[in-house]
């Protein structure tokens, strides 16, 4: 006889920040779906609210405090009705701010950091039992990994897939390392196994995820074996990585560049400036030359390549030269897409107590001026696409009866009429059209 399944709770997640962060959250489902909780796209009426935090997020803190005071007549509403919402925060503030969660939202019913996750069932039943906090911010030794259970929900035609943990980097403007913790990778079988699962539950491309995803390491493999052996699997069109870090960019990634056709031409490799005295407070490790030899060798490799990356605008100390020479490097290596910021001090990190650091309006300046550039090259990447025949991957249906939209090669969102039968198909789309954040097109016959 077996065990009566628990009466189905309501479960709501809002998810801030990162890939890494979307994927945990689905896990966090998975896990506790065997409890009786199912996913609700509202939090009035949730059993359960889990809000899975991004520290990177820019007054990431404060959001999260205002989140819970929109929780507060929710769950007061709740107590009056006879039941109880319990008030999870997760994630990467949860790991930086626990202490601090405790003493100013007392709303909340757990904390929890990233690495921990995979014991939230045992600390759902301790806040049920019990008032006050329960909070959990180690680094365990075990992998939360070991402790997911396979998932059995549809990932749709493009998911995520995690393949790597935390940093071991410890860039000076950055929280990773303190929030993720050291650099982990999971075992190649246990990938490939979550791989083929999301496959065979209908996900056409995967997207392996990583703090730095290229940095993978586990039993002799690197990314670049990780990628060939995915790219076996039978009905996976599609392989993407993010997020990736030039100092771990080795001959074998290359290669895989080359040689994997499901390897799409696109990758996101995060630079952040331009100049070498920058890069060295940075304590990125690489020099801006060294970063303009990498791009040479992968676009050597796959001549139709294009590129994304990151970078920081008035970052401490920074002078006009040494943003000078960050346009010169966007002016020298030209990026498909792009993502820019104002230097912001995040509080624990050694750039937060460095002298000179750089006035707002400054920062304001010089990243308008940096964004003017990025934008000119996107734009003029994207009309290049006009008249090209792309392969694009459908995803869903589009805006108009008729229409689907898809991605192509380079991450651009691309319209064209289509049955609905082509969703999860690979179709070549001659493009005719240029939009405001879209190509249109053709699919050819």
């Amino acid at each position: 006889m077996t065990e009566p399944r628990p009466a189905s709770r309501k479960l709501h997640i809002k998810t801030s920040g990162c890939q890494m962060n979307v994927y945990d959250s689905g896990r966090i489902a998975d896990l506790l779906a065997p409890l009786g909780f199912a996913v609700s796209d509202t939090a009035a009426d949730a059993d359960l609210v889990i809000l899975n935090t991004c520290h990177v997020r820019e007054k990431a803190a404060e959001k999260l405090y205002s989140d819970v005071g929109r929780l507060r007549p929710l769950k007061a509403a709740k107590r009056d009705g006879g039941g109880r919402m319990l008030v999870a925060v997760a994630g990467c503030v949860a790991q930086a701010e626990g202490a601090e969660i405790r003493a100013r939202a007392p709303e909340v019913d757990i904390v929890l950091g990233p690495q921990t996750y995979h014991r939230l069932p045992e600390m759902v039943a301790q806040a049920a039992r019990q008032k006050g906090l329960v909070l959990d911010t180690d680094f365990p030794a075990e992998a939360k990994f070991d402790f997911l259970p396979p998932t059995d929900t549809a990932p749709g035609v493009s998911a995520f897939l995690s393949i790597q943990e935390g940093c071991d980097k410890f860039c000076t403007f950055c929280v990773v390392p303190y929030t993720r913790g050291a650099e982990y990778s999971r075992p190649p079988a246990s990938i490939i196994s979550e791989a083929r699962r999301l496959v065979q539950l209908g996900a056409r491309e995967l997207t392996l995820l990583g703090q730095n995803v290229n940095a993978y390491r586990c039993d002799g493999w690197g990314l670049g074996r990780l990628i060939g052996a995915l790219a076996t699997i039978p009905s996976l069109a599609r392989i993407r990585y993010t997020t990736s870090h030039p100092r771990e960019v080795d001959d074998e990634l290359i290669a895989a560049h080359r040689d994997i056709d499901t390897l799409m031409p696109f990758l996101h490799l995060p630079v952040q400036s331009g100049s070498d005295r920058v890069l060295e407070a940075m304590n990125r490790r690489h020099t801006a030359d060294d970063y303009r030899r990498i791009v040479d060798r992968l676009r050597r490799a796959r001549p139709d390549l294009a590129l994304s990356s990151d970078f920081i605008a008035g970052f401490p100390g920074e002078s006009d030269a040494d943003f000078e020479a960050t346009m010169k490097l966007v002016r020298d290596v030209t990026f498909a897409q792009a993502f820019s910021f104002k230097y912001s001090v995040r509080p624990g990190t050694p750039a937060a107590a460095m002298a000179r650091q750089v006035p707002d309006t400054v920062k304001a300046a010089r990243l308008a001026v940096l964004q003017e550039l990025l934008s000119a090259q996107q734009r003029a990447f994207n009309r290049a696409s006009i008249g090209r025949e792309l392969a694009v991957l459908f995803e869903k249906s589009g805006r108009h009866a008729g229409q689907l939209v898809g991605r192509s090669p380079y991450l651009q969102a691309v319209h064209a009429d289509a049955p609905d039968a082509m969703i999860g198909a690979v179709a070549t789309v001659r493009v005719t059209a240029l939009g405001a954040n879209s190509l249109a097109g053709e699919v050819v016959p």
